[in-house]
């Protein structure tokens, strides 16, 4: 593990999904978490999307963020490629309006698994908190954090 670096990883199939997965990041930042984004398409770019996948935990990552649209083939691959935890983020558009994202992630082959949020920014600011509480298994400040978040929640 590289110390000092991401913990989390955010990869997106399309530059054109950054508007979005910058609600993740923002989410992450939030709780102090480090991490990287990069494009890295499964079908213009598998190599490319098979490097980091693979050599995602040598580089010190724990948790890996993957936001695709359409058929959604990214996290699935990411997952294939990677003994990390896998968060899927299905992106709004297309015929179906992300409906196809999103069940092209929940319906992964078992012992694939890629868990899956909601369409869009929600689902984007949820990948950073579910992250988060990935990571908060083996760091109680990021726990405490956590707790401090959802605090302030209620008291709105």
């Amino acid at each position: 593990m590289v110390e000092g670096g991401p913990l989390v990883g955010i990869v997106m199939g399309s530059e054109s999904d950054r508007p979005v997965m910058l609600r993740c990041a923002e989410v992450l930042d939030g709780y102090g978490i480090s991490h990287e984004i990069v494009v890295r398409s499964a079908h213009r770019d598998p190599e490319g999307c098979r490097a980091w996948a693979s050599e995602a935990e040598g580089r010190g990552l724990r948790v890996l963020i993957a936001a695709a649209g359409g058929a959604a083939h990214l996290p699935g691959v990411v997952a294939a490629w990677s003994l990390l935890p896998v968060i899927g983020v299905p992106m709004a558009g297309g015929a179906l309006g992300g409906l196809d994202a999103l069940l092209s992630m929940a319906q992964m082959p078992a012992g694939i698994p890629v868990a899956t949020v909601a369409i869009g920014e929600a689902g984007a600011r949820n990948a950073g908190h579910l992250a988060a509480a990935i990571l908060a298994r083996t760091d109680p400040a990021m726990r405490d954090r956590i707790a401090a978040a959802r605090e302030k929640m209620r008291a709105r």
